[in-house]
């Protein structure tokens, strides 16, 4: 292995930490809180025309109000589609139809053991961020470890490598670390 191939892996192995960080971020965005928020219903697939077709693909979503959120169909057609898709997801949540135009869904409260248990998702979400950074974290160090042993690189530069990459790991946990409380505190405030 040349030293230019285990210089653009390490660049490599720093860009899919950051590729972890930002699935972790995606995936905590979508535990909700009590307010409301467009990425809930983000994963939602409407059986349009016999295709499983996202919702944001169907129709606009809207916030008008911090527990409401506002779904206008392009296709006045699939209303009931999208009723129904939102009524099996699984959410907890209950579309109301006005006209044939618009549906409301109202965000209810959390209860108190819902929260913990949403916490609950929330951590396991960050311990998978953590897990995925450690685990390309491992496959750097072995890169660096085969690259001195094969003499690519000296002891001293195996080392800064190993150094290097640690200070990247810490620095995307924590990020995580910090993604976590936020959402822990959204989560738990009454």
């Amino acid at each position: 292995m040349e030293r230019e191939d285990l210089d653009l892996q390490l660049l490599e192995c720093e860009e899919n930490m950051d590729k972890a960080v930002s699935v972790t971020s995606d995936a905590m965005s979508k535990v909700r809180t009590g307010r409301a928020s467009t990425g809930i219903l983000e994963d939602v697939k409407v059986d349009y025309y016999g295709v499983p077709t996202p919702l944001k693909q169907l129709a606009s979503l809207s916030i008008p109000e911090p527990r409401t959120i506002s779904i206008a169909p392009f296709d006045p057609s699939s209303t009931s589609l999208i009723e129904k898709a939102i009524m099996q997801s699984n959410l907890g949540l209950t579309p109301n139809v006005s006209g044939d135009r618009l549906i409301r869904v109202n965000i209810p409260e959390l209860t108190e053991e819902r929260r913990r248990d949403l916490a609950k998702v929330a951590r396991g979400e960050a311990e998978n961020g953590r897990i995925a950074v450690r685990n390309i974290r491992r496959e750097a160090n072995d890169l660096i470890k085969k690259a001195e042993k094969g003499g690519t690189i000296g002891e001293d530069d195996a080392r800064g490598m190993l150094e290097e990459i640690q200070e990247k790991t810490d620095a995307h946990i924590k990020t995580i670390d910090a993604m976590l409380a936020k959402k822990e505190a959204d989560l738990l405030k009454v």
